[in-house]
């Protein structure tokens, strides 16, 4: 099992990973738990909703976009909460 991601400069540790290509392109389908002290740099760094992708453990690198994107819970400002999210990435042509 693929075990992190680089979304740009961030690793993110995942607990599912999935991969396939569509139409000649990476397609990656990942769940991550994201800390109550996480959130608020994990939000930010996905409401950009393009990043340089990196699947290191696959030696897989591309630009990608947001597809699919949902969490087990909208509010993680109440200390020790964890959130499961799911992220669904679609590399982008230049």
């Amino acid at each position: 099992m693929t075990s992190k991601m680089i979304l740009d400069d961030r690793t993110i540790q995942l607990t599912n990973y999935e991969e396939e290509k569509v139409n000649g392109l990476y397609q990656v389908s990942v769940e991550f738990d994201v800390t109550s002290e996480e959130y608020h740099d994990v939000a930010t760094l996905l409401y950009k909703g393009t990043f340089d992708v990196k699947i290191p453990e696959k030696d897989i690198a591309f630009r990608g976009t947001i597809h699919n994107y949902s969490t087990s819970i909208t509010n993680l400002y109440n200390e020790g909460e964890v959130g499961q999210y799911k992220l669904t990435l679609l590399e982008v042509k230049d």
